[in-house]
């Protein structure tokens, strides 16, 4: 099977993540504040959660508050807040276990992204919801910018410094190919202003967002290199000195099929004509 990214790799920097005791969590937060918004436009009730990936224990914590049993989930040990250590496509849950699956920031570094969404449709019972929120293909261009000006600057040969994104279209091909109904897909670009191109990498260790591709070189940039990929990142600042990176955030909703579900009306089944309907009105 490819496998993209590094596995072993993937569970160090999510321990070091939660290490960091949220000291960048903040587009996470946003994320999962985001869910449990549309989480609450449903009107039914959920009684059992599976919650892949958290900024913190806050998100299976609100779950909790709002009447739930929630098992937490997450390729670190640290993230998983004493649940199950496991990656995301190979899920170890029983078919229809949960009516409820939440996923935050972890969903664009899996290896088997199709087979993930297999098994998160698997452990939903029938009309069971899932919540997905992850990085998406608008995400870091104002990074992409600086290390290709550090590789310019020593020569290197080019080599994948952030790993592939997903956008919207694929997005939804992706749930429809799991078999999840209903499926809506949405995204939001959040901007966050940086005094230095040293913040922006820090804060992305802090989140566990650096590369983790098995395919990454190991060669560390010089001294060169890193002058370059700075000086980029300041030539784009505002005039305040700050420099403005975009992280688009790629939302994901959709259903476990059930035969209770509005379903779209069957081809040619319709009684009225479009054309006719289309067409101008006279006095």
């Amino acid at each position: 099977m490819d496998t993209p990214f590094d596995r072993h790799l993937r569970r160090l920097r999510r321990d070091r993540a939660a290490a960091s005791a949220g000291e960048a969590d903040y587009l996470l937060r946003h994320a999962a504040e985001e869910l449990l918004f549309r989480l609450s436009a449903v009107q039914r009730d959920f009684r059992r959660a599976l919650v892949l990936g958290a900024a913190d224990a806050e998100l299976p914590r609100t779950l909790q508050a709002m009447g739930m049993e929630v098992v937490t989930a997450d390729a670190g040990a640290r993230f998983a807040f004493g649940g199950v250590h496991c990656d995301e496509d190979m899920l170890p849950f029983d078919a229809a276990e949960f009516d409820l699956v939440v996923s935050v920031g972890v969903l664009d570094s899996v290896n088997d992204l199709p087979g993930a969404l297999l098994l998160i449709r698997r452990a939903l019972k029938p009309d069971g919801l899932f919540l997905g929120a992850f990085a998406g293909a608008g995400s870091l261009p104002r990074l992409r910018a600086a290390m290709h000006a550090a590789e310019e600057a020593e020569s290197a040969p080019a080599s994948p410094r952030i790993h592939p994104q997903i956008d919207l279209r694929a997005a939804g091909d992706l749930l429809q190919r799991a078999g999840m109904t209903l499926p809506v897909v949405d995204s939001e670009t959040v901007t966050v202003r940086f005094s230095s191109f040293p913040r922006l990498v820090a804060d992305l260790r802090a989140m566990g967002a650096t590369n983790i591709l098995a395919s990454r070189s190991t060669r560390p940039i010089g001294r060169l290199g890193l002058a370059a990929a700075t000086a980029a990142f300041a030539d784009a600042a505002d005039p305040d000195g700050k420099t403005a990176e975009s992280f688009e955030i790629v939302y994901m909703i959709g259903w476990a099929p059930s035969p209770d579900q509005p379903k779209p009306a069957k081809r040619g089944s319709a009684t009225a004509s479009l054309a006719e309907a289309l067409k101008p009105k006279t006095s």
